[in-house]
């Protein structure tokens, strides 16, 4: 017998002898270790980071993975950029509620910070602003967003930058998604029934004022588009939505300069996996083979075929009012799993307090035999983005809502940090509070993370 078959085994013995009201909830309390292990330490190079976007505060926490500390907050409000108190933060020394800040009249900042993804080569990072209609470009090495002049009032009580407009795009742009060469942005637009395809060079010329129209073309497709994802050789196009319970195959058609000139393959009717129709996240399996589709009003996940496209291969049911957001895949010498973050929160998490978990599938059985194996406490609540190292042994995970009273993190969002040298028994290394902002005129407390991505820059990753 194999090391992962007796990891396996020995692992579901642990789980025979307890209670069985604890082993069907897989209710275990994960304690977090004092530091990372030496095994997941060993991989971390000196310009990985972790990009969250927080959708309250509209602000990217960037984390440190090898301090597991927040070494930058990018900043996406335009607040703070005049002395005058239209302009502020804080206003007649009162902070006003997030729907106050963010309409104010001469507010020209991000609204509902949301969808983020690398670029191939991990330099560049895509981000949308759900209610601001855009999509912001950022520098992944220099953690800064293209297209920022200096302030012109520029001054002790104001920022040093005006905040770049990104670029409009339409209603609720909802996840950009690269192209496997790069050359291209794909951003479903989940208020409408159409994909802006954005050409990328024109797109950072068009954030510093070089060149007007960045937007290749719009493509019509189902309406209420979440996403796009794309084959591993970049040649289909996956588009999911969360109205309606189908799911839309493209053509990428490439031509000889490396752009797409999408044709549709076919529609599939998903309404027996998603009735409810809400479908907000897609994932390609690290093998090519496998589309996992996120249904989360149904509590479950879907495995579809890229080999013929778009065939459902398995369902898999996930736990009533699991609620699962996004998917990562973990492959590596100890096991092959896929890891669901769950928005539901539970009691009994690290510490006592109310968490969220995370769904382990082990992926190494059949497809017909895949199945919720385990759950795990991520040690905060609504979990939602989560993204592993290239090493595969080290997993993020962020949070939409703040820790409870009472807890080591009272009041902030953290971040998650896991050990998964070993799959199918992840480790919570630690949280991570995200801080705030601290504008001339006050903090902004960052809050409700939402997309989670790891990057290295200069090296190939997921989008590659």
């Amino acid at each position: 017998m194999n090391k992962l078959n007796e990891d396996r085994r020995d692992f579901l013995k642990l789980a025979g002898a307890l209670p069985a009201t604890v082993a069907g909830s897989w209710a275990f309390a994960q304690v977090p270790d004092a530091a990372p292990t030496v095994a997941a330490m060993g991989d971390i190079a000196p310009q990985d980071r972790v990009f969250i976007t927080n959708e309250d505060s509209n602000t990217i926490s960037v984390i440190n993975p090898a301090s597991n500390t927040v070494d930058t907050t990018i900043n996406l409000t335009s607040f703070d950029e005049d002395a005058r108190s239209p302009f502020r933060y804080v206003t007649g020394g009162v902070m006003p509620t997030h729907a106050a800040m963010i309409h104010k009249p001469l507010y020209h900042g991000c609204i509902d910070a949301h969808g983020a993804v690398p670029n191939p080569d991990g330099t560049l990072l895509a981000t949308s602003g759900r209610g601001s209609s855009n999509i912001y470009l950022i520098d992944a090495v220099n953690r800064k967003v293209l297209g920022n002049l200096p302030n012109p009032q520029a001054g002790p009580t104001t920022n040093p930058d005006r905040l770049s407009s990104g670029i409009l795009l339409g209603r609720e742009p909802h996840e950009p998604t690269f192209t496997r060469n790069g050359r291209e942005l794909w951003v479903t637009l989940r208020g409408e029934d159409r994909i802006a395809i954005l050409d990328v060079a024109l797109a950072r010329k068009q954030v510093t004022g070089e060149a007007a129209n960045a937007v290749r073309a719009y493509v019509p497709t189902l309406n209420g588009p979440a996403q796009v994802w794309f084959s591993k050789d970049g040649a289909l196009a996956f588009v999911i939505s969360q109205k309606v319970a189908q799911l839309e195959i493209f053509k990428v058609n490439t031509d000889a300069r490396g752009y797409s000139r999408p044709e549709r393959l076919r529609i599939v009717d998903i309404s027996a996996q998603d009735k409810p129709a809400f479908t907000p996240f897609q994932k390609l399996s690290p093998d090519g083979s496998q589309m996992w589709l996120s249904h989360k009003l149904a509590d479950a996940v879907s495995i579809v075929s890229v080999r013929d496209p778009g065939q459902v291969m398995a369902t898999i049911s996930l736990g009533e009012m699991a609620r699962p957001n996004h998917l990562e895949f973990v492959d590596n010498a100890r096991g092959q799993v896929a890891y669901m973050s769950l928005a539901r929160v539970d009691d009994g998490g690290p510490n006592g307090a109310a968490s969220s978990r995370l769904a382990i599938i082990d992926r190494s059985v059949p497809v017909a035999q895949q199945k919720v194996f385990g759950l795990v406490y991520t040690g905060g609540r609504e979990a939602h983005g989560l993204w592993t190292n290239p090493a595969n042994n080290l997993l993020y995970v962020a949070h939409e809502q703040d820790e409870l009273p009472g807890t080591p993190n009272a009041g902030q969002t953290v971040c998650s940090a896991f050990d998964v040298f070993n799959p199918l028994q992840p480790k919570l290394i630690t949280q991570i509070p995200l801080g705030a902002l601290k504008l001339p005129s006050g903090e902004l407390r960052n809050k409700k993370s939402i997309n989670l991505v790891y990057v290295r820059p200069g090296t190939k990753g997921q989008t590659a």
